[in-house]
């Protein structure tokens, strides 16, 4: 399956017919027109056919869940910014061409992006990008968050309104946050001296998601505005996320990045990180060895970005949290970071889920595991390390990190052999608190031996994720034996396998009669009970062929659509 995306109203390419009335056939004269870049109404439009699109019934969504009709827009107008920043990078790479390439990229990463927002599914209540502070808030005087509400453009009379209370003599004020509401270079320029005017009390900076929808070059205006109103003040918490930024909106914030030498907690997520802006990015950063959170979420980093990641990473031997997730990083990226993590022997959370790293990354990270004795949360799902990379991992895991709370490794082509592995890693691991390991291929006789392996003890596990992985009435008991009287367990999910009627009974059945009630089982909407274990499973994420026809723009850039490749 794939998803095929073509936009309307860019400029393009076009023959002018010309009907000769005696020969009643047509006779072609062309002109040429730049391809790009899309106009700012073509660009409002592609967003409104992404929101139908995500947000609309289809064979993904059944499959995946339902996204509502806000988050199918917060996520169309995202996928917009990056891959207008991605394909205006290469545009600008080649400034005598007509936009064919950078139309084409536009084209095929909203493609893809789409499909992955897709099959991530709706969020859930406890999901949020949003960092989350661990310390408590200070009182309300000190914190001035104008991100409630809609997302809405500010003008300059309302940002002036807005940001009143910084201008009153004595405020205390040492957070900000302007996410979720879009600057204009007039209300740019009304902010930028209150800024500058209380630069030196502020430690904390949210400015994520503040120039949604605006044109390119007024949004790099912006941000040099805010950044030269900034550049100087002793930060510690830095968030630039959902800006779009490529490597363009990078150097726009040149002055403040510059400056910070105290940053303790940096996020760059949904931002476009190409190789051009991680180079960028690592350039500008002064000093990051008081680092502690690094998060580079979402972004289209490749191998050759993640050789600029990995010597941030390598300058912050501080880190506590590192997340590199979803940024498109195959195996020599992988390489790379995995073995930059090696210096950071105080880290507690590391995610570098659904990227492309591949058996070699996998036991690259390996050989990295043991030098983070203090690791508590661990997420590999989607990363390709099938048994060899798993095994390797777990096999290091089990005698470095027995303080391990969550483990996520779905969606690696895991199958049985690798199971007694598992197993003897999982009976050490008595701090878990969550398991994934949907989307595997374990069917019963992985399961039985995985599910043996959770029997005993565990005492704190609290969330177990099996589903999608092919077994049948017997693994599914094992599972629900092994936590039928675990205290204070709350969440099992079986769902997408092939479990019979009798066996989901059997299932209910133990988990009445254990320690937990029934509402720890979660839904089994998608349980086949008449699946085959040996089915063959086809993929569902193959994109359109780079070669896809692209003669023109109006062929390419027309529609949006969700399409089914048979």
């Amino acid at each position: 399956m794939f998803i095929h995306v073509v936009l309307l109203g860019c400029g393009a390419q076009f023959e002018a017919f010309h009907m000769d009335s005696s020969a009643q056939d047509f006779q072609p004269r062309t002109f040429s027109v730049k391809l790009w870049p899309p106009s700012e109404s073509t660009r409002l439009l592609l967003v409104e056919r992404m929101t139908k699109n995500l947000s609309n019934d289809s064979i993904f969504s059944r499959k995946y869940g339902l996204l509502g009709q806000e988050e199918a827009h917060e996520n169309a107008e995202r996928i917009e910014q990056l891959c207008f920043a991605s394909a205006n990078e290469q545009f600008n790479k080649e400034p005598d061409g007509d936009g064919s390439s950078a139309v084409q990229l536009y084209a095929k990463e909203t493609s893809k992006m789409m499909l992955e927002v897709l099959k991530k599914g709706p969020r859930t209540a406890s999901e949020s990008e949003a960092p989350v502070a661990d310390a408590p808030l200070k009182p309300a005087d000190t914190i001035l968050d104008i991100s409630g509400g809609k997302r809405a453009f500010i003008e300059a009379d309302e940002a002036k309104e807005l940001l009143s209370p910084l201008t009153k003599p004595g405020n205390s004020y040492y957070k900000i946050c302007f996410s979720n509401r879009s600057f204009g270079v007039d209300a740019a320029n009304v902010a930028g001296p209150i800024l500058e005017s209380v630069k030196n009390q502020l430690t904390e900076v949210d400015i994520s998601d503040f120039v949604a929808g605006r044109p390119e070059d007024e949004a790099l205006d912006v941000m040099r505005i805010f950044s030269k109103a900034l550049g100087g003040a002793v930060l510690r918490y830095l968030n630039i996320s959902d800006n779009a930024l490529g490597e363009k909106g990078v150097r726009a914030f040149s002055e403040l990045l510059k400056s910070q030498e105290n940053l303790e907690e940096l996020y760059v997520m949904n931002d476009g990180i190409s190789e051009d802006a991680a180079k960028a990015l690592s350039e500008l950063i002064p000093s990051t060895d008081k680092l502690k959170v690094l998060h580079f979420h979402n972004n289209m980093t490749g191998d050759e970005g993640a050789v600029y990641v990995a010597e941030m990473v390598k300058r912050s031997p501080n880190l506590e949290s590192f997340r590199c997730s979803a940024t498109r990083i195959g195996p020599d990226g992988g390489v790379a970071l995995s073995e930059a993590l090696g210096t950071c022997t105080n880290l507690k959370k590391l995610d570098l889920r659904d990227n492309l790293f591949g058996v070699d990354a996998g036991i690259a990270l390996s050989r990295t595991l043991p030098k983070l004795p203090d690791l508590v949360e661990l997420y590999l799902s989607d990363l390709n390390l099938e048994n060899k990379g798993t095994v390797a991992i777990v096999s290091a895991l089990k005698r470095s990190a027995p303080q391990l709370e969550v483990l996520e490794l779905a969606g690696n082509e895991i199958n049985a052999k690798a199971a007694p592995a598992l197993a003897e890693f999982l009976t050490a691991m008595q701090s878990l608190k969550k398991l994934t390991l949907a989307e595997n291929e374990l069917k019963d006789d992985g399961a039985v031996i995985i599910a043996q392996s959770l029997e005993d003890g565990h005492a704190d596990l609290k969330e177990l994720d099996v589903s999608t992985n092919m077994f049948q009435r017997v693994g599914a008991r094992c599972f629900a034996r092994a936590v039928a009287n675990k205290p204070g367990f709350v969440h099992l999910n079986i769902n997408g396998n092939f479990i019979s009627d009798e066996g989901i009974d059997e299932v209910k059945d133990m988990l009445k009669a254990g320690k937990n009630s029934l509402d720890v089982l979660g839904p089994l909407d998608e349980n086949d009970p008449e699946g085959e274990p040996d089915d063959d499973e086809e993929e569902d994420n193959k994109d359109a062929k780079d070669g896809d026809d692209q003669d023109g723009l109006d062929s390419k850039l027309q529609n949006v659509k969700v399409e089914q490749d048979d």
